[in-house]
């Protein structure tokens, strides 16, 4: 195992021998990030996402350092420092360059690796987004945090909608399902909904899960083709759905050591169509395994409990596992060493002894018996039947048993009984049973300069011609053409190529680069000579054809010839489409599951094998038309018959007139660099280039020319227009002129009208204001006169609310007197009793002190003579007041 110390540089090599993973552990590089400052640390990383192409992905540590690793190139780039952790990554957008962020601060940014700028902010959220899902057209992405998920449009980086819940229920996940356009959300509550993504409508939501085995929900992963959803949480069982039948369909018992599942993610496989079977499971002990759905088998596991693993991401193709480790470091496995001893091929039912050579094969001893049993089957007991065949052994070729070997372990001859035996591959083999017999070198390196050219001119357009549905699979179609006429510039005038490979690119579609490689091996080994009479039909391979046909069933080649119908028509559609128009897809598959597996002459035969089970309603028809429409239609036909007669015309076949000895022997392309393509008559092409290219710059001159013309014949109608508005300008001015003046005249009767009506009303006016000035004045008197009335009111009232006062006051001083008159009577006999009680006391005194006793005596008759005077006093003030009351009462009447 290599390791890699970041340190602080920010661009070099990720290794520097080349990787050679072990299949115990299948670690690639471990990268770690430790900064060599005075005080150093490991900067650990926290995230980490794979781009489309899977050979590329991007980390983040907890400081903001963002990585790029191209596993492909051995380079690693800091694209950007952030200067806070990142949450969520995302490197799957429509642009390849770019890629999304989410940070600590809540916020999301879009960064370019290639420019190392901002290319655009995103805020919304309120909390931590821990999840960003894209769309398999990178145009949206949705970012999820715990209490909201947020739709963007990755084109003006806008937020379309925003998914709002209720506190009570939080967000699980809220993501894309793969290649569709459906969102799947997942809440705490174990609800899941799926959403059309464009309106947003609700497709349907999950059941609630059985309550005998009810988990909550925490971690989901999807096959690649949507069809199923695993689930799993805290607990060591794992859920299966099947969202077509949006039922619970499995439940998987994890081993007891499994106490919770941390991640899920389905390793894909470029020949499982994205029905992926293997499921990786990460569980507590950061132990993470890979386990089939189908059997239910552990197939290998990564980490360990020293060195468990805390997050882990899966390449698209599957070719790569990312695992962020608890210690902070990154590793890199390859998943062809995990599984090597899984996908070694099973030992071989049959062994084959051979005695070895005792001397040099001679021209003489070209010709060799082979004898080959039929296995007998358990399932279908069958005789054995020994068959024997002569074979053409190649004056180049090795021995027989080396030359049946093929990559990855397989043997073509065992294939072949295989398939006698069966009649097809298994579907869960035949991607990789195909991938070993076309020997396919997958030259990554020239496929990806290939596509780097770009779309092929001749395609740019192909979508007029050929309107496919789904947008994905033109797509990869342009791109498969292009790389075709970019690798050979005959396949750029070759008509019929997207009918020959669209079968291909629909079944491939998922992986490009063997799409391609299996079409460049078909045309190299199975449409040999289909180009030596380009630009027509290939002659020569229709006359086999038609060979093969005339020995085998003279009456239907006799028919063909009086209805005037050629090979071009009964052979040339079937060769051109390779059956794709007759066949359905599984008869399609079976059928090329032998034709890769026998000489290409079986691909011609095929032809003469369909015309002859086809001869029935061949016979029956009589109009050119009904001929066309049975050849590229589809057919009450069984293609085991067919394929059973291929077999049938290949052994009874004359070697004068069978295909095999016209054509070579297959030939697999070279691996690093594709072979060279220059089967066809050069010198058409090259007219055909150099007339194209004369055409195109005749057209240009003659464009020209009548560019020119145009802009002179512009330039006159120019003139011609802007005279003709001159005259027309002048013809309006003096019109308008005109119309000036009469106007002038009727504005100036209107404004005499105006000014007597004006007079009439400003009359009126005066006399209305006279009237109103009338009616004012008036108006004012009755006021004045009103307001007199009011005033001599209030003076009543005010004069007999003071004679009220004035009585009530009287009334009240009379009171007083009275109660002081009272007051003096009662202090008068009180200064009697005390005056008696005095003398009486004195009496009885022994009269000791006469002196005090006088004064005492002189003192009580002062006091007394006071008192008297002031009720006199009392008295005439009292008197004095009445007389002015008198008088007071006189004036009033009086008056």
């Amino acid at each position: 195992m290599q390791s890699t110390d970041l340190g602080n540089k920010e661009s070099g090599k990720i290794w520097h021998r080349k990787p050679s993973p072990a299949t115990r552990d299948g670690i690639i590089v471990n990268i770690i990030h430790n900064t060599s400052d005075y005080h150093p640390k490991v900067l650990r990383f926290l995230n980490v996402a794979f781009d489309g192409t899977g050979d590329c992905l991007i980390a983040g540590d907890h400081q903001g350092n963002i990585y790029v690793f191209d596993l492909y190139g051995n380079r690693f780039n800091l694209v950007q420092r952030t200067a806070q952790a990142c949450t969520a990554l995302a490197f799957n957008l429509r642009r390849k360059s770019e890629f999304l962020v989410a940070l600590a601060d809540y916020s999301i940014k879009c960064f370019d690796t290639v420019t190392k700028e901002l290319v655009s902010w995103m805020r919304g959220h309120e909390s931590s987004v821990f999840s960003i899902s894209v769309h398999a057209s990178g145009k949206y992405a949705i970012t999820t945090s715990s209490d909201t998920a947020q739709l963007w449009d990755l084109d003006t980086f806008q937020r379309k909608r925003k998914l709002n819940i209720r506190q009570s229920v939080g967000i699980q996940k809220v993501f894309f399902l793969p290649l569709s356009n459906t969102i799947l959300s997942c809440f705490k509550d174990n609800s899941i909904f799926a959403w059309e993504c464009d309106t947003l409508f609700c497709k349907y939501q999950l059941p609630a899960p059985p309550e005998s085995s009810s988990i909550l929900y925490k971690v989901f992963a999807v096959t690649r083709d949507g069809r199923i959803l695993a689930a799993g949480g805290k607990s060591n069982h794992l859920h299966l759905w099947c969202l077509e039948a949006r039922q619970l369909f499995r439940i998987i018992q994890m081993p007891t050591k499994v106490r919770a599942i941390r991640h899920l993610e389905f390793l894909p496989d470029s020949f499982d169509a994205g029905s992926n079977q293997v499921l990786g499971v990460l569980s507590q002990d950061g132990i993470m395994r890979f386990i089939n759905i189908q059997t239910c088998k552990l197939l290998f596991e990564i980490g360990s409990l020293d060195e468990g693993i805390s997050s882990s991401v899966i390449s698209p193709h599957g070719r790569y596992i990312a695992s962020i480790m608890e210690n902070g470091s990154l590793n890199v496995y390859s998943v062809q060493a995990l599984t090597q001893e899984i996908n070694k091929p099973p030992l071989p039912l049959v062994k084959v002894i051979e005695d070895l050579p005792k001397k040099k094969l001679s021209s003489s001893d070209l010709k060799m018996k082979v004898t080959s049993g039929r296995v007998q089957q358990p399932a279908k007991p069958r005789g054995s039947k020994i068959q024997t065949r002569i074979l053409k052994q190649d004056l180049t070729g090795d021995f027989e048993s080396k030359k049946n070997e093929l990559p990855d372990g397989l043997n073509k001859k065992r294939l072949q009984i295989l398939l006698k035996g069966y009649g097809e591959y298994p579907t869960k083999y035949r991607m990789f049973i195909w991938r070993s017999l076309l020997q396919l070198p997958e030259n990554h390196t020239a496929f990806s300069s290939l596509i780097d050219k770009g779309t092929h001119v001749t395609f740019l357009n192909l979508q007029k011609k050929y309107p496919i549905k789904s947008r994905k699979l033109l797509r990869v179609l342009q791109r498969t053409l292009s790389a075709l006429a970019h690798w050979s510039v005959i396949f750029s005038d070759t008509p019929y190529l997207p009918l020959l490979a669209f079968p291909f690119v629909k079944l491939f579609q998922n992986n490009q680069l063997i799409c391609f490689e299996v079409i460049a091996t078909l045309i190299i080994n199975w449409c040999q000579h289909w180009f030596e009479y380009f630009p027509n039909p290939p002659i020569n391979i229709l006359s086999m054809i038609e060979n093969v046909l005339a020995f085998h069933d003279k009456e239907l080649l006799q028919h063909f010839i009086d209805h005037d119908i050629t090979s071009q028509l009964y052979a040339w559609p079937l060769l051109e489409t390779v059956f794709s128009e007759v066949l359905t897809r599984e008869e399609w598959l079976k059928l090329f599951d032998n034709i890769f597996s026998n000489h290409p002459s079986f691909l011609l035969m095929t032809v003469a094998a369909y015309n002859i089970c086809s001869r029935v309603p061949l016979l029956n028809c009589n109009l050119k038309d009904d001929f066309e429409f049975f050849f590229h239609h589809r057919n009450n036909l069984d293609i085991n018959v067919v394929i059973r007669q291929v077999y049938h015309l290949m052994e009874t076949t004359p070697t004068d007139i069978h295909p095999d000895s016209m054509l070579n022997v297959f030939v697999a392309l070279t691996k690093g660099q594709y072979p060279v393509f220059n089967q066809y008559p050069k010198f058409i092409v090259d007219y055909q280039t150099q007339e194209r290219e004369r055409i195109r710059n005749d057209e240009l001159d003659y464009l020209r020319e009548r560019q020119t013309v145009e802009d002179m014949q512009a330039e006159v109608d120019q003139q011609r227009v802007e005279d003709e508005a001159w005259y027309q300008k002048q013809e309006l001015l003096r019109k308008a002129e005109e119309t000036r003046r009469e106007m002038l005249l009727q504005e100036e009767e209107k404004i005499i009208q105006q000014r007597q009506r004006l007079a009439a009303v400003k009359r009126e006016l005066q006399v209305k204001e006279m009237h109103l000035q009338d009616a004012a004045r008036r108006r004012f008197l009755k006021l004045q006169q009103d307001q007199q009335e009011m005033e001599l009111r209030r003076l009543d009232d005010e004069i007999g609310r003071k004679v009220y006062m004035r009585d009530r006051e009287i009334a009240a001083t009379a009171r007083d007197l009275e109660m002081r008159q009272l007051e003096l009577e009662s202090q008068k006999r009180l200064y009697e009793k005390n005056l008696t009680e005095n003398q009486a006391a004195v009496a009885k005194e022994m009269r000791a002190d006469a002196d005090a006793y006088r004064r005492k005596v002189d003192l009580e008759e002062h006091m007394f003579h006071k008192l008297i005077e002031a009720g006199e006093t009392q008295s005439q003030k009292t008197q004095k007041f009445e007389e002015i009351q008198r008088n007071f009462l006189k004036e009033n009447t009086k008056e």
